[in-house]
């Protein structure tokens, strides 16, 4: 049996939009907001979708005003539905599967970044008594994404996605018994433009909070579980990620940073952050 490769070198879990029919241009909908100059509903190419498949104002997208478009992630969903569940089958020039591909890639979408935060589980030794556990079901989740259409739209994803984090949850607590301290319980919580600036916050549960635009400027965030928290325009200049459990590129992304942010290696430093 082969030696499992680490989340960070899986390129299945990355995504390739070579690979890919540009499916999060139209299979998504999005509305005219702070994230998106115009309103496009599901289904439907986004205007600046050239017949190449790729996006005619990519390098500028957010001067554009589609900041939304720089944030999102499929993680590596798009090449599975183009490539696998399609057999390379674009919508153009296979119209009459076009419906199917859009209302199968959000689905295969979720069970990618279910198979991300799993694999990244899986690298943590502290959290092996759940590993066999993770492994099976990351096995199950990775044989219904080669499945095919009817097959996906049939999957109950909340139920799996249930399932999952709580193994998930698991993982975070192994992970997180070794760290020195009192750790912080703010789960959920609603910490939107919280001043939270220095705040030591290693090893903390973070898990699915509301982190808009909160000051973590200079903040310990060594360890925590950020699965699931909103980041957007919070500011984590100077702050500490290393370690940060489940955080992923679209919340970085979205978050405001500068050349003293301390991220995961795993993850890339996001362009528009200042030096």
């Amino acid at each position: 049996m082969s030696a499992r490769i680490p989340h960070t070198e899986r390129a299945d879990l990355r995504a390739d939009c070579a690979a890919c029919f540009a499916l999060c241009c139209v299979a998504l909908p999005f509305a005219r907001s702070a994230d998106f100059a115009a309103d496009k509903p599901g289904g439907t190419p986004c205007g600046n979708l050239g017949a190449d498949f790729r996006c005619g104002v990519h390098a500028r997208l957010r001067e554009r005003g589609y900041q939304g478009c720089t944030v999102f992630d499929c993680f590596g969903a798009g090449q599975k539905v183009s490539q696998v569940t399609f057999g390379g089958r674009d919508w153009r020039s296979a119209p009459d599967s076009a419906d199917a591909m859009f209302a199968v890639f959000p689905v295969v979408r979720q069970l990618h970044e279910l198979l991300r935060y799993a694999a990244e589980a899986l690298d943590l030794p502290a959290a092996r008594p759940v590993h066999r556990e993770l492994r099976r079901r990351h096995d199950e989740i990775d044989a219904l994404t080669r499945g095919g259409a009817a097959e996906l739209l049939a999957v109950d994803v909340p139920a799996l996605r249930a399932e999952v984090n709580a193994l998930l949850l698991r993982a975070s607590e192994l992970a997180r018994a070794s760290v020195p301290g009192r750790r912080r319980d703010h789960r959920g919580a609603d910490l939107m433009g919280a001043r939270l600036r220095g705040a030591k916050l290693r090893g903390a549960s973070l898990r699915g909070a509301y982190l808009i635009a909160a000051d973590l400027a200079g903040a310990d965030l060594r360890e925590a579980d950020l699965i699931g928290a909103d980041l957007r325009d919070a500011d984590l200049s100077g702050a500490d990620l290393t370690g940060a459990l489940f955080l992923t590129q679209p919340q970085l992304t979205a978050a405001r940073g500068d050349g003293a942010t301390r991220i995961p290696a795993t993850l890339r430093r996001p362009g528009h952050w200042r030096p």
